[in-house]
């Protein structure tokens, strides 16, 4: 498998041959208008939560997996995920008939480990120390297989840059994309795809002031470590900004708007109300951030929200309905 290095982008060619691999396999996910009106913006949100898995996900691990060759797969694969990645590369290690450890770190959501087994992973917690360790260092003693890393693979990155081929097909004239950051796989590829094209159209990242490594490395000029505190917005947020991603994310992605828990919570309560789509914070996230007044005189034009996932307790979900941050 071909690791990443550093460059300023992923190739349009490659998320164009990305495309062709996963085509069968994911959904071409609606881009429609939020049911809110805002002056000045014209808010659209890209439905990944409607993917099979209920994520993006599916389409990164899909390509990674289309680019092993038999001989690598011959002990399986495995991966250390919060849930949605290891869900996707579940799911298309079924349709290749190999089998696929997941490592999870201790908070992971209920709702995340039962699709994983009833996919067929096989699931091993550790502490969430730990789980980032092998994020940074792509490596877990005692566990056979191929590794496939979440983030940090270009056809992970390259089969997550179809979304920006879509939104860009759907929408040509977008001014602003924004991305929920994790890792910065999921940004990286949609904005390569997104600015390859549509070269003065901005791409931000989005996290929560409980996690927000991307910003505090914008802040410090590098790739920078943050207090982290774990939330009900599981399906992003790090402790730090990976070496390996830095070169891209900073070269890519305009800035990174930081959100409240409670924005985000508000956010998950219209998305239900309003347009009655269900997300997982991390979705939601992106349209707190383009409704907030914090950032009005940034957000302008027709913005697209990524709405990464869906893949929430359903207790956590009714916390939000009721206005609360959920717990």
């Amino acid at each position: 498998m071909e690791s990443l290095t550093p460059t300023d982008n992923i190739p349009l060619q490659k998320i164009l041959e990305a495309k062709e691999k996963i085509r069968g396999s994911v959904i071409r996910s609606p881009l429609i208008p939020l049911n809110k009106n805002v002056p000045g913006r014209k808010i659209y949100i890209k439905l990944e939560n409607l993917q099979p898995i209920g994520s993006f996900k599916i389409r990164g691990a899909g390509n990674a997996l289309a680019n092993l060759s038999e001989d690598e797969l011959k002990d399986g694969v495995y991966t250390a995920s919060a849930g949605n990645f290891a869900q996707g590369l579940a799911w298309n290690a079924r349709e290749r008939g190999v089998p696929c450890n997941v490592i999870v770190p201790d908070h992971a959501p209920v709702t995340k480990l039962q699709a994983i087994e009833r996919l067929g992973g096989t699931i091993l917690k550790v502490p969430f120390d730990k789980w980032w360790e092998i994020i940074e260092t792509h490596h877990y003693k005692g566990v056979k297989g191929k590794f496939v890393h979440p983030v940090c693979d270009p056809a992970v990155i390259a089969g997550n840059g179809t979304i920006g081929l879509e939104i860009v097909e759907d929408l040509p004239e977008v001014d602003v994309v924004i991305c929920p950051y994790g890792g910065g796989g999921l940004i990286s590829g949609v904005a390569s795809a997104v600015k390859s094209q549509r070269p003065n159209a901005q791409v931000f990242a989005c996290e929560v002031d409980t996690a927000s490594p991307l910003k505090l490395s914008f802040d410090m000029g590098k790739p920078s470590t943050c207090d982290y505190k774990a939330s009900f917005v599981d399906g992003m947020g790090g402790k730090s900004v990976l070496e390996a991603m830095w070169p891209l994310v900073s070269h890519l992605v305009d800035d990174s708007l930081v959100v409240t828990l409670q924005e985000v919570a508000n956010a998950l309560k219209l998305l239900v109300e309003m347009n009655h789509v269900v997300a997982e914070g991390a979705g939601a996230a992106t349209v707190a951030a383009a409704l907030s007044e914090k950032f009005a005189a940034r957000l302008r034009g027709n913005i697209v929200c990524v709405i990464s996932g869906g893949n929430i307790d359903t207790n956590k979900l009714m916390q939000a309905l009721d206005g609360n941050i959920p717990q």
